[in-house]
């Protein structure tokens, strides 16, 4: 199978944005909070790429991992990471708590809204890659502007939403979480020839391309990667390609990258590299 062009999905959101990324127009003037390229029909992808576009913060909330997913009927858990493209100088993103609790006290905590302090909100800057596990209790600061790769399944636990009218999950949500701190671990390595591994281990990997020309891209079988294009452009399998699109790769591809291109590719399984020709 060539290489794929995905489909773009545009998603307002009350704490989007009308300024975006390069690469993506907003003449409607909405506020767009997410941009996520879809799978061709009766596909099931290990993984979805979007952006994200925040003005506000995001609720704080916690997702299943596979053992836990398996057993109330999905496909998968939540494992996700997110690449930081710009931030505002205050920008934060909640990881983890100050301190361990017990279920109970995080109940609590979610009730009375004392978890917005006991979250653990970071100072974030663009170029920094984090990596979430599922289980991590969490929460995406306003004013920043990141790519998140995430393993591919609707399973959101809300834990507190600042008062918005939304629903909450505290039983489920409270009985897959690790309500403890969690410290930011860098896995990033520079890997050679404008190849750049952002963060490997866990479900997925994620690499940084800044090299330009061509070069064949081979995926191991039925390993697709996701190629997205942050800046720049170029062509794969003859086709053009420019920054705000996504694309999927399987089996292999021929790519010719613009001098100046930013790209980021990520696959699951850590043990199914790309070889680069």
């Amino acid at each position: 199978m060539p290489a794929t062009k995905l489909t773009t999905i545009r998603v307002d959101k009350p704490w989007g944005r009308k300024k975006l990324w390069p690469g993506f127009d907003n003449d409607s003037g909405a506020q767009t909070g997410e941009i996520w390229f879809e799978a061709p029909k009766g596909t099931d992808p290990d993984l979805m790429v979007k952006y994200l576009f925040t003005s506000e913060k995001l609720s704080i909330q916690v997702h299943e991992d596979d053992a836990s997913a398996h057993a109330v009927g999905h496909e998968r858990g939540k494992d996700e990471a997110w690449v930081i493209l710009g931030a505002e100088p205050d920008s934060t993103i909640g990881l983890g708590l100050h301190e361990t609790v017990s279920g109970e006290a995080l109940r609590a905590a979610a009730l009375d809204g004392s978890i917005e302090t006991l979250v653990d909100w970071k100072p974030v800057h663009a170029g920094e890659v984090i990596y979430s596990p599922a289980r991590t209790i969490h929460a995406i600061g306003a004013g920043l502007t990141v790519i998140e790769v995430q393993q591919n399944v609707d399973l959101t636990y809300r834990l507190y939403d600042y008062g918005r009218p939304r629903e909450l999950h505290l039983d489920k949500g409270i009985a897959v979480s690790d309500p403890k701190p969690f410290k930011i671990v860098d896995t990033g390595y520079d890997a050679g020839a404008g190849r750049k591994i952002l963060c490997e281990g866990g479900k997925f990997v994620m690499e940084r391309w800044s090299w330009d020309g061509a070069r064949d891209v081979t995926m191991p079988d039925r390993v697709p990667g996701w190629l997205i294009p942050i800046t720049g452009g170029g062509t794969v399998d003859g086709t053009r390609f420019e920054a705000g699109e996504g694309w999927m790769v399987n089996g292999g591809a021929a790519l010719v990258v613009d001098a100046g291109s930013d790209l980021l590719f990520a696959y699951p399984l850590a043990d199914a590299a790309p070889i680069l020709g």
